[in-house]
């Protein structure tokens, strides 16, 4: 099958197909003697499981380590497990700084609960007052 085939399958555009090639995560195809690419129905089991993975949010460093063990069916899925554990362990991070962030934004929210001239709007004041951390930007307790 041609690539926009495979994408109409796949439910993405070329153009992921494309950057998925780039980074390593799908195989070249084969192409053909008017230099079209040609899939097979291993790019799309292979790009579902990629599009699958990213659903999930994980990198493209984590799939690829999957994808490895995927190509090695007889070894064991002992590094799977902590894969998946290791992102698991992420994901509860991130819903832990998302909690945070919504915290703040409603903390701002509150301090303007009138029509008022932008210099003396709450939010605005709240904005410029707050400490940013070095490390990702994302506000911390504001003053």
């Amino acid at each position: 099958m041609r690539i926009g085939q495979l994408a109409k399958q796949a439910h993405c555009t070329t153009e992921t197909i494309r950057f998925y090639e780039k980074a390593g995560l799908l195989p070249e195809p084969y192409r053909d003697q008017s230099n079209y690419r040609q899939y097979r129905k291993e790019h799309l089991e292979r790009l579902r499981f990629i599009r699958n993975c990213r659903s999930l949010g994980m990198t493209h460093d984590e799939i690829k380590s999957l994808l490895h063990y995927l190509d090695e069916p007889q070894a064991s899925c002992a590094p799977i497990n902590n894969l998946l554990d290791e992102h698991i362990e992420h994901v509860a991070i991130r819903i832990k700084e998302l909690s945070e962030l919504s915290s703040q934004l409603i903390n701002l929210r509150q301090r303007c609960h009138e029509d008022s001239p932008v210099p003396e709007c709450g939010i605005v004041r709240g904005l410029a007052d707050m400490k940013t951390t070095a490390n990702h930007g994302s506000a911390s307790h504001i003053n």
